[in-house]
């Protein structure tokens, strides 16, 4: 009975569980995650080589000329050494981890979730998947409400794919004008966090015109209407993140 057990549970079948138990679900970029993780034996004892915790997200990459989606790693880590988890035993592992302040907003079509894993030698690794809601850092949501102050509109957010970046993906915001100057100048404005730490950001503007003319027309049919302008704001500088957008935007618009 002992072997055929074993046998079942190398293909997952009466084998070792794993559920992880979040303190809250819902998050600031930065915040530390802390929970329990709980780990079920299993029909027989099994030789777990570690438990892994990492946090996911999603972001859409182009190939071949059509969208694909691809999950990304945020942040992984690894929560104890060897153990066995004899039959019918539970135990129970601390969960502590930092949210990157690059975590992903959970804003549009964008999903952060925890993925927890036993690696099992031999064995169908069981794993299990909390979502969470992730908010913007202060930072960047002084970033963001100084964006929608000046007449913008939050139309999009999503994931996408990056090069050159810590991650393979960046989140970009993407804004209209309804309102105030830049109603009627501009097609959209995307907001692109770079970098972030609790005392910096670094972000990404793309300010695209709207056609004007011949000469609109033609740049925009060449894509040449789109500027690029990155801007370092420290949190000193808080009180002037309005003027500051202002004053770079005007520039491009």
């Amino acid at each position: 009975m002992a072997l055929f057990n074993k046998a079942l549970a190398s293909i997952g079948i009466g084998n070792a569980k794993v559920d992880t138990k979040l303190e809250k679900a819902k998050y600031t970029a930065g915040d530390v995650i802390r929970g329990i993780v709980e780990v079920k034996g299993g029909n027989v004892a099994q030789d777990v080589d570690s438990i892994y915790v990492a946090v996911m997200t999603t972001y859409e990459r182009e190939t071949d000329d059509r969208k694909v989606t691809d999950e990304a790693v945020v942040i992984k880590e690894k929560l104890n050494e060897p153990f066995t988890i004899n039959a019918g035993e539970t135990r129970e592992f601390p969960l502590e981890m930092t949210l990157p302040h690059e975590t992903p907003v959970t804003k549009g079509k964008t999903r952060v979730w925890v993925a927890t894993g036993l690696d099992i030698k031999q064995a169908v690794d069981p794993s299990d998947k909390d979502f969470i809601e992730v908010q913007p850092t202060v930072m960047a949501e002084e970033v963001l409400d100084g964006v929608r102050s000046l007449g913008f509109r939050l139309r999009e957010v999503e994931c996408q794919h990056a090069r050159l970046t810590s991650y393979p993906f960046v989140q970009e915001f993407e804004f209209v004008p309804v309102t105030g100057a830049y109603a009627g100048k501009l097609d959209e404005l995307e907001v692109t966090f770079l970098q972030q730490s609790k005392d910096e950001v670094n972000v990404l503007l793309q300010v695209d015109k709207r056609a004007r003319g011949l000469g609109g027309f033609l740049s925009e049919a060449m894509g040449t209407d789109e500027t690029n302008v990155r801007l370092r704001i420290k949190r000193q500088e808080l009180s002037q993140v309005r003027s500051k957008l202002d004053e770079t935007i005007r520039r491009f618009a």
